[in-house]
């Protein structure tokens, strides 16, 4: 895909530059230079990353049979007609694609979701933890249906055959590259409008969590990978231990 085809394609689905460096991954100062012409020779693998931009969405919009909209307008429906195995998430109306994870970060997720089952399992809890994929409608709404790495429901009510309707008690997300912004950002603001209780985000490259308990007026609280972590939802009585997280992020981040 050329340089000309982007930009017809980034005209068509109405996105901004701060969209596509967040779909991306790529630099935003990196997307302007190169869409402006002063960048006349990009990287290959930054052209790849843009071209996938593209061509994921409309790609499989097409093979579903469904007339494409601009970012921004896309419904639940939209989300559901997409096919199986094409990852992405729904915020506010845009698709944000998802990579697959990678061993690491289902490792990671794995053994937080077992220690927060195990605590709930020994104490015969009622609410119900959760490790992606599931789907999530954040919002009751038609434009959000996201995935978040690891979570706990405290009400059943909001369980459904096909997931999550409403915000859960508490999420985790698992800090990837590609998602790093999403993460950091975008996704703290909508967990906290809709209602979840708590947002732990695990950065394994820069080897801290940070925990938003909600309830709490100190927040953000900042850990390191060193330590064990009190859960805010259950009065510091869960404590995730993070010695196992911890070696093997060493050993591959």
């Amino acid at each position: 895909m050329t340089i000309q085809e982007m930009k017809k394609k980034k005209q068509e689905k109405g996105y901004t530059y701060a969209q596509m460096a967040e779909l991306s991954g790529v630099p935003l100062g990196t997307i302007q230079k190169i869409f402006s012409g002063e960048t006349e020779s990009p990287r290959y693998d930054t052209l790849q990353a843009l071209e996938k931009l593209f061509a994921d969405v409309s790609m499989v919009q097409e093979e579903a049979g469904y007339q494409a909209h601009t970012q921004g307008s896309y419904t639940v429906d939209d989300y559901r007609a997409l096919p199986d195995d094409q990852r992405v998430e729904l915020i506010d109306g845009v698709f944000y694609d998802m990579a697959s994870p990678t061993f690491l970060h289902q490792r990671i997720g794995g053994e937080i979701h077992r220690q927060i089952a195990n605590f709930i399992l020994d104490r015969g809890g009622d609410c119900q933890p959760f490790v992606a994929p599931v789907d999530v409608q954040l919002d009751c709404d038609e434009k959000t249906m996201v995935q978040p790495d690891v979570g706990i429901l405290c009400h059943n009510d909001k369980i459904k055959k096909w997931g999550v309707y409403g915000a859960p008690d508490f999420v985790v997300e698992i800090i990837s590259p590609s998602t790093k912004r999403k993460d950091y950002t975008k996704k703290l603001v909508k967990y906290m409008e809709a209602g979840v209780r708590e947002y732990w985000i695990l950065d394994p490259y820069q080897q801290k969590l940070i925990v938003y308990f909600f309830e709490s007026d100190a927040y953000p609280v900042i850990y390191g990978l060193d330590q064990p972590v009190p859960m805010g939802i259950y009065n510091g009585e869960l404590v995730i231990q993070f010695e196992h997280i911890k070696k093997w992020v060493e050993a591959e981040v």
